[in-house]
């Protein structure tokens, strides 16, 4: 049972990979283009950053590409928008509403070291860092 669970590990990877990298191009297009709903706060060049690093970054690591240096970088963007964005409004995450953005992080750094496993572009060039 373990081993046909093993054999399985790869296709979860890329899994989590594929809807980690959609659900940050859906938060890139919300702050960018106000799809598919409205952003709730006005922008400044801190959000305008973060918009366009959610969505390219979010595309790449969607598409296994540059996955392990992309997720490094937004595994930090996260770890920052955490302390500047939710730590400020209270210590537990259940009363800052940090709770994503920890998962987030989290989420990066182990794409990080895991890579981006099966159905990725990086797979299919057989690139050094994959």
């Amino acid at each position: 049972m373990i081993e046909r669970l093993n054999a399985l590990a790869p296709m979860a990877l890329g899994i989590l990979r594929i809807v980690t990298g959609l659900l940050f191009v859906h938060f890139g297009l919300q702050k960018l283009f106000n799809f598919p709903v409205p952003f709730p706060v006005p922008l400044d060049a801190l959000t305008i950053s973060a918009g366009v690093l959610e969505l390219v970054g979010g595309a790449l690591v969607m598409i296994g590409f540059l996955t392990r240096p992309t997720a490094f970088i937004l595994s930090g963007m996260m770890a920052v928008g955490y302390w500047i964005g939710h730590a400020p409004m209270g210590f537990y995450p259940a009363v800052n509403m940090g709770t994503g953005a920890i998962l987030f992080c989290f989420i990066y750094l182990y794409l990080v070291c895991a890579g981006p496993g099966a159905w990725s572009v990086d797979g299919r060039l057989s690139l050094p860092w994959r």
